[in-house]
């Protein structure tokens, strides 16, 4: 039986001689030591703060446009709906096309120069947009940030997959998820002050500052956060030796494949793996699904100017929208990892929001809409992060195969917005209903087949690496090889 595991292993990727030390290592790991809580401290105070800062700079260069749009761009380039909506999918396009290729690369190099590498170039093509003079020059630049901005997201994913545990890692990325919504209501906030005061100065308007202030501060940021950011555990300088095993033995514990530059399993290979395994495709499907319904997050303005704020009033009235989504994010993946149990609050997430936007699209008292904006709003921001950090939960090994995993789920799952973005035409104000509709199904739909992908996860569960759960029973696991 165990030469038959081997073989098995073998053929995934992972020689005889590497299985054995990975059970080896998952045997001598001692679970919840002083050791190991001084350890995750340390780790903890330099990458949480880094990705969570740069993720804020990445989402404030992504997502400005919708407030230049109601700061004056609308006006001065008479952009239409649908010059909008293509000014938005072009970035998802090289978005979409460019993550899996970064996310090859990413096991291979310094994540530390890289990540911060990424934020100085998207920074400074951010900036660029301030000189746009066509809404077809302004689409152009936008989709040279979706090349750039593609290789974040789903790079983080993976690098907090190969520092943290199974069920730690919801409640980081929940930290640095976080990020999303603090940029939003931030993003809200300074677009009001700066459209408001900085409009004319030098002759440029207040949308052209928003751009260059943004991205020029993303640019000078990412030029030091690389001296703070540890790399892979194996290869990290500020960690002794004896806590390099600590991150070795943690992952063989979970069945995690470690990540150091120059493992064994080819490019090629993983791919094929990846593109071999159902739950991938599942993953994908939810993740589309969550995505789509995250597109209102670029009509957040839009639809808070429906409600009859206007200029400077609608963008101060969007801070409480994102101050929601900070809550249900920290709530929900800290609540996923205390409970072991990702689906269940993908479901409450899915319940939530299908309810309140049933009430936001059938009322039309402002202030009734405006409240079940704010709390349905919240629970799409708390389903991405819930799903996207199940990905490497059920694709676990090896390191190069969960890498192209968490790429191609993020990379498919945005393409959603592809048409996402044509969800919310002005023809539709002031109530949206096509828009608010389409949310709907989307939020109903994530819960019905997470349900499903639960079912099937228990009946056909993914193969574990050889670890100390299969082998080496000697030493107690508090929970299963597979706990979703």
């Amino acid at each position: 039986m165990l030469g038959e595991r081997d073989t098995q292993h073998e053929n995934l990727g992972e020689p005889h001689d590497a299985a054995e030390q990975r059970r080896a290592l998952a045997a001598s790991y001692v679970p919840g030591s002083d050791a190991e809580k001084k350890f995750l401290r340390k780790i903890d105070m330099r990458i949480v703060p880094c990705i969570w800062v740069l993720y804020t700079l990445s989402y404030l260069d992504r997502a400005n446009i919708a407030n230049a749009k109601t700061g004056g761009l609308e006006a001065d380039f008479a952009l239409t709906s649908t010059q909008y909506s293509i000014c938005l999918l072009v970035f998802f396009i090289s978005y979409v096309v460019f993550e899996v290729p970064s996310n090859l690369v990413l096991p291979r190099v310094r994540p530390s120069l890289y990540l911060s590498g990424l934020c100085v170039l998207w920074g400074g093509v951010s900036a660029c947009m301030a000189a746009t003079r066509t809404w077809q020059q302004l689409a152009g630049v936008r989709f040279a940030l979706g090349v750039v901005e593609a290789g974040f997201a789903p790079g983080v994913a993976f690098y907090l997959s190969s520092w943290y545990r199974r069920y730690e890692l919801s409640t980081r990325y929940s930290l640095y998820y976080t990020a999303t919504a603090i940029s939003g209501a931030f993003s809200g906030l300074l677009a009001g002050l700066i459209t408001q005061h900085l409009d004319g100065a030098r002759g440029l308007r207040g949308w052209q500052w928003l751009f260059i202030i943004e991205g020029v501060g993303s640019s000078f940021v990412g030029c030091f956060t690389w001296m703070v950011m540890p790399d892979w555990p194996a290869t990290t300088r500020f960690l002794s030796d004896a806590e390099k095993v600590l991150a070795a033995q943690r992952l063989a514990y979970d069945g995690v494949g470690a990540t150091a530059a120059g493992e064994e399993v080819s490019e090629g290979k993983a791919l094929k793996l990846v593109f071999k395994d159902w739950r991938v495709a599942c993953l994908v499907v939810l993740y589309m699904l969550s995505t789509g319904a995250q597109t209102i997050q670029y009509f957040i303005p839009t639809l808070v100017s429906s409600l009859g704020w206007k200029g400077y009033d609608a963008q101060y009235h969007t801070i409480p929208v994102y101050i929601s989504a900070l809550v249900y994010i920290l709530v929900f993946c800290m609540c996923a990892d205390w409970r072991r149990n990702k689906p269940l609050f993908i479901c409450i997430a899915s319940a939530i929001g299908v309810l309140c936007f049933i009430v936001t699209v059938a009322n039309t008292n402002r202030m009734v809409q405006y409240v079940f904006l704010i709390l349905g709003f919240g629970s799409v921001y708390a389903a991405c992060p819930l799903i996207l950090t199940w990905v490497p939960n059920v694709i676990a090994w090896p390191a190069e195969k969960r890498a192209v995993a968490i790429a191609l789920v993020n990379a498919m799952g945005n393409s959603a917005s592809i048409y996402g973005v044509f969800l919310w035409p002005k023809t539709d104000a002031p109530r949206y209903i096509p828009g608010w509709s389409a949310t709907t199904i989307f939020m109903a739909l994530i819960g019905v087949l997470t349900v499903v992908f639960t079912l099937l996860l228990r009946k056909h569960p993914p193969d574990e690496p050889q670890g100390q759960h299969t082998e080496q029973a000697a030493v107690p696991r508090k929970e299963s090889p597979f706990n979703v």
